[in-house]
């Protein structure tokens, strides 16, 4: 069997928002798998982003562009011909989503578009996964998991972009990718994604760090929301297990595919938050009763079930782990000089942890020098 440790190298690679959090981490894995990584994004937001701080505009072949101008990332995609493509860019935010609707939707609904359309007129890509989000689901506040065959919807301009992006993966699985010989397409969704290296706005870890450095109280918007929370190499582990089977297994893994934690690792935002404080014995926090809150889901979960049985994926970290995890992620960031060697190391570790943990996906796919 082809593992992904030995199907990526040598390969040509393009993520889609590689300056993002998520891309930014897909890069550094693909580089230790051996693949040739190309990245087609916007400039990084801050001087801290993983991107920028792990210096991967020198590591990989970065092509500075945005996802709605469909002529410079369909010749992008005719010049790089590559094997694999991960769709990464996006608006990622639901407050953002409120504070500007028009850009998301165009955003995430023709970014889309214009990735599977260069998707289908490059014969070279052989596998292709859009990636989209947990929140992609209509959210019915149901104590079970959402399954890939639920309805998408979204109250929220986020979430209901990204419902469309899932519906638009839909149609052009069905509309093109069928037939044998063309590309096969996927769709990911995930949970809350943590780790270290997103310093995003209106998100809760990179906020209790913010107010760590700060010396200020964090508030908390949504206490008792329960989420989905995962390590940031959970779903990457995922994405590249799924893209690796599109290319060797071919037709039958098309389609959309769950990559959450597990049960065990849906708490709230305020027990991860003392959880965190705990751990890392710094930081304080206060409920905002005060402020007029946008709607955001209370309980999101979902049914990783597809993934288990049909991949053969499982997460890795409970709950401690991922939160160790995450707050050693940061506090690497003091060492920006060899950032990008301890990001390694963090993956390194995580495979190591999933062998010793039985956990069979992974077992084959270590492929960090």
């Amino acid at each position: 069997m082809l593992t992904f440790a030995n199907l990526f190298k040598s390969k040509r690679v393009l993520i889609t928002g590689d300056t993002g959090f998520k891309g930014s981490w897909l890069s550094i894995w693909l580089l230790e798998l051996g693949a040739d990584v190309y990245g087609y994004a916007l400039p990084p937001k801050t001087k801290k982003d993983n991107f920028v701080t792990c210096r991967l505009e020198e590591r990989i072949n970065h092509i500075e562009g945005d996802i709605r101008d469909f002529d410079k990332l369909s010749k992008v995609f005719s010049d790089i011909k590559p094997d694999f493509a991960f769709h990464l860019a996006a608006q990622p935010l639901v407050i953002d989503s409120y504070n500007d609707p028009h850009y998301t939707f165009e955003t995430n609904l023709m970014g889309t578009v214009n990735f599977f359309e260069a998707v289908r007129k490059t014969n070279s890509v052989k596998s292709a996964v859009n990636i989209t989000s947990d929140k992609c689901y209509q959210n019915n506040e149901w104590l079970w998991g959402y399954r890939e065959n639920e309805p998408m919807g979204g109250k929220d301009p986020y979430s209901a972009s990204k419902g469309g992006s899932e519906l638009i993966t839909h149609s052009y699985l069905h509309s093109f990718f069928l037939k044998e010989g063309t590309a096969n397409i996927a769709s990911a969704r995930a949970g809350n994604v943590i780790g270290g290296g997103d310093w995003a706005e209106n998100r809760i870890v990179p906020d209790f760090f913010r107010s760590i450095k700060n010396r200020s109280t964090l508030l908390l918007r949504y206490p008792n929301a329960t989420r989905p929370w995962q390590h940031v190499l959970e779903p990457l582990g995922g994405y590249l297990l799924l893209a690796s089977k599109l290319f060797s297994d071919g037709k039958k893994n098309q389609g959309g595919w769950n990559f959450g934690p597990n049960d065990q690792n849906r708490f709230s935002v305020k027990e991860l938050i003392e959880k965190m404080i705990t751990k890392s014995g710094v930081g304080k926090y206060a409920s905002d009763e005060v402020n007029e809150k946008v709607h955001e889901a209370g309980l999101l979960k979902l049914d990783i079930s597809k993934a288990q049985t049909n991949l053969g994926w499982n997460p890795v970290l409970d709950f401690d782990e991922t939160v160790d995890f995450t707050i050693k992620g940061y506090l690497d960031e003091d060492e920006v000089d060899n950032l990008f060697d301890k990001r390694v190391v963090q993956i390194t570790r995580y495979l190591e942890i999933a062998e010793k943990k039985n956990v069979r996906w992974a077992r084959n796919s270590n492929g960090c020098q």
